[in-house]
């Protein structure tokens, strides 16, 4: 790509996030900015070429904030990458786009069900994706024996592997939960993530699934990319269930033996996982260049199978 025409991209909430600024310098964005509420101690902002401070994403004045940045810098692209911002980009994804920018987000409508683990469940399972059999916490507690026990237990509005628990008996359930819940058969077995890209047509371009040996705080810290034709069959289901889904989604899987496969989290936004499809092939980041810069689309599903990332700490050092 001529560097003159590299398009600015903004990474919303970078954190920790300097592997996908990587990906997206790799891909050919800059020059590359991020944003989040203390940049100065976040390693990707510290990476980027441009970093800004921004208020929380639930506070007033943060969408107003992010859109100065995108009015004084030109950026072409907004990435969020946090589950509790995507909401208010959704909602603004119209008012970037007055100012030049596509926002990274799926529709208003796919975000609330994706944000909502109850209504994930009830979509999900009317489109014939398998699912684990849910319950609200009154539905559990009108028929304790209906779900049997144990039970896998998380708030219905949570991420990042917040408020997880595991219930062996209705004893065990405390007299309330200080947020709305849902309570789901204990799976067991092996647990994938399938990154996949939908099209701004709507059409599904790319579906790679990891397997997950092994993850710290909710994300893969080591994986390996598998074809397999029943998690991509799948996909096909997810996608369908969400006409509304554009870009980058990830859904989680456990395979479990008596069950089989059984979708239980979608995530509209990158992954954590998202640099092994990346080094597998499949470049998301590259795909959505191509869809800014108003380039035929190059996404693909030629990935390649059994490329295994094994992450490890690194660290950013200041002064």
């Amino acid at each position: 790509m001529d560097q003159d025409h590299e398009p600015p991209v903004l990474i919303s909430s970078a954190g920790r996030r300097s592997a996908l600024l990587a990906a997206f310098r790799e891909a050919g964005a800059g020059p590359l900015h991020a944003c989040d509420l203390n940049p100065e101690l976040s390693a990707a902002c510290r990476l980027a070429d441009a970093a800004h401070a921004v208020p929380r994403c639930d506070a007033p004045g943060f969408v107003e904030a992010v859109e100065a940045i995108v009015r004084d810098n030109g950026i072409r692209l907004v990435v969020p990458t946090i589950d509790t911002e995507l909401p208010a980009y959704a909602e603004a994804a119209g008012r970037f786009a007055a100012l030049g920018a596509r926002v990274h987000v799926s529709d208003p409508a796919t975000i609330a069900v994706v944000r909502d683990k109850q209504l994930t469940m009830q979509v999900l399972g009317a489109a014939g994706v398998p699912v684990p059999e849910t319950r609200t916490e009154a539905e559990l507690r009108a028929d304790p024996q209906g779900l049997g026990w144990p039970v896998f237990a998380k708030p219905s509005g949570g991420s990042a592997s917040r408020g997880l628990a595991v219930y062996r008996s209705v004893g065990e359930l405390p007299e309330g939960f200080p947020e709305p819940m849902i309570f789901q058969t204990r799976l067991s077995g092996p647990e994938y993530t399938v990154n996949i890209f939908v099209d701004q047509a709507g059409e599904l371009r790319c579906a790679i699934p990891h397997l997950r040996l092994q993850t710290r705080a909710g994300e893969v810290e080591k994986g390996r990319t598998e074809r397999r034709a029943d998690l991509a069959a799948i996909a096909r289901k997810v996608a369908a269930a969400l006409p509304g889904a554009r870009g980058v989604l990830c859904f989680q899987v456990i395979d479990d033996p008596r069950h089989g496969p059984r979708v239980f989290e979608v995530n509209a936004r990158f992954g954590g996982g998202y640099p092994l499809a990346h080094q597998a092939g499949a470049r998301f980041a590259d795909w959505l260049l191509d869809e800014i810069d108003g380039r035929p689309c190059r996404a693909h599903d030629g990935w390649r199978e059994g490329v295994t990332m094994l992450r490890y700490d690194d660290a950013v050092f200041l002064g």
